[in-house]
């Protein structure tokens, strides 16, 4: 039989002071009473916690609930103090840095965007990065040391235990250690660095807490194109920690040269196969292509005006049923229908969740992808546009954040013998 028991009288505290925070952490407030008979502990023993995690600023007593039916003394209720620390969520890519603040229960407490107007290989964006942070501390008045930990997504090839980044194609100057390096000098916390796509994900799971233990895969569609897998509740990340790079997808064994091949356009950002032929770039060129051939020279022009979002005039066309952006997404489609049915061959998951940029097109999208999964022969994962939207790297941060709290802050792991 296996047991678990404390070695020692202040293990023993620890362990019961954890076990009564978690409890107090999913309840507004409860009184000592109803504490001590949901953990199984007794008044005395819970008492004696309380008096711990009062002093490390944990919990806090409230004044009686007068509201009580009960007769005699209204008892006196118990609090998990949210405020007493805080995680960041960051989230870094080429156009922008995006950065949150919550407190110990999730909730945001300060949020801002900031483009980033350098070149993606520019290192600037560390400094960019440092003072997103400073602002955000101040607006949310609060000190370095009120952040307990801090989560930072970023794109390409990351390898978390070590905190670097192995391969970041499209923001070269942040390879290497260089964003956890530079912040140990912000932040006074634990730094954790991961791919965006995986943080985006747990997001994600997040949500919804149906979707914990589901099988599903998340998939960002931009200019670049990832996936993160979950397999009966547990993140894939593979012997690279590259799993789910759908992007270096060859579905038609020659669309890896179909933009190499031009003379007049360059991969810079070393695209794959598979966002070469459905990533933004390559939706807005069949825009273009489709609003010349219907005359719609307005719309043509849209796409190609720099100096705004061609993507947004192409979302546009889509969400108000214009020819020409059903023309584009049928097409769009058609295209990652076909990875859609690979990872359905592969893996079998229950959900494929699609987030990023294009997921703005919404359920046009979502209809249209369906349409072309009914033609396969095997059946095919339900669909779903992102909860979170842009924001789900960032609040994957925020919920990574906060279960390594509670893995190494508000839980102490029990010693178990074996009897």
């Amino acid at each position: 039989m296996t047991v678990q028991v404390a070695v020692d009288t202040q293990f023993m505290r620890e362990v019961n002071s954890s076990t009564i925070l978690l409890q107090l952490r999913d309840a507004e407030n409860m009184s000592v009473s109803a504490l001590a008979s949901a953990v199984g502990l007794s008044r005395q023993a819970v008492s004696r916690s309380l008096s711990d995690l009062e002093a490390n600023g944990l919990i806090e007593f409230s004044e009686p609930d007068r509201q009580s039916s009960r007769t005699g003394r209204p008892p006196q209720l118990v609090r998990f103090r949210a405020e007493a620390g805080y995680v960041l969520g960051i989230y870094v890519n080429p156009n922008e840095i995006r950065i949150a603040i919550s407190d110990l229960l999730g909730a945001i407490i300060h949020s801002g965007i900031v483009e980033l107007t350098t070149e993606p290989s520019d290192t600037s964006a560390i400094d960019v990065l440092v003072k997103c942070i400073e602002t955000a501390l101040q607006s949310a008045k609060l000190r370095r040391e009120d952040i307990w930990f801090a989560s930072i997504g970023a794109p390409g090839i990351v390898d978390p235990a070590a905190g670097m980044i192995r391969l970041i194609p499209s923001m070269p100057g942040l390879a290497g250690d260089v964003i956890v390096r530079n912040l140990k000098a912000t932040l006074n916390c634990p730094i954790y660095l991961d791919n965006d796509i995986k943080l985006a994900t747990e997001g994600e799971r997040w949500r919804e807490a149906s979707r914990a233990d589901e099988s599903l895969v998340f998939v960002h569609w931009g200019e670049r194109i990832g996936a993160g897998i979950v397999l009966e509740g547990k993140l894939l990340r593979g012997a690279s920690n590259d799993a789910g790079d759908i992007g270096f997808l060859d579905l038609l064994g020659t669309s890896s040269t179909m933009r190499r091949d031009d003379p007049n356009t360059s991969n810079t950002l070393r695209l794959g196969p598979f966002e070469e032929w459905v990533g933004v770039d390559a939706l807005i060129r069949l825009a273009l292509d489709a609003a010349h051939a219907a005359s719609d020279e307005q719309l043509a022009k849209d796409l190609k005006d720099t100096s705004s979002n061609p993507l947004d005039a192409m979302i546009n066309a889509v969400l108000t049923g214009n020819p020409v952006g059903m023309t584009v997404i049928e097409e769009a489609a058609r295209r990652f229908a076909m990875a859609v049915a690979v990872i359905r061959v592969v893996l079998d998951p229950e959900l494929v969740i699609i987030g990023g940029p294009v997921a703005r097109c919404g359920d046009v999208l979502l209809e249209a992808i369906n349409s072309q999964l009914s033609l396969q022969p095997l059946g095919q994962p339900s669909l779903a546009i992102s909860s979170f939207g842009d924001d789900a790297v960032v609040r994957g941060a925020i919920r990574h954040s906060l279960t390594e709290l509670e893995r190494f802050k508000f839980q102490r792991e029990r010693v178990v013998i074996e009897r």
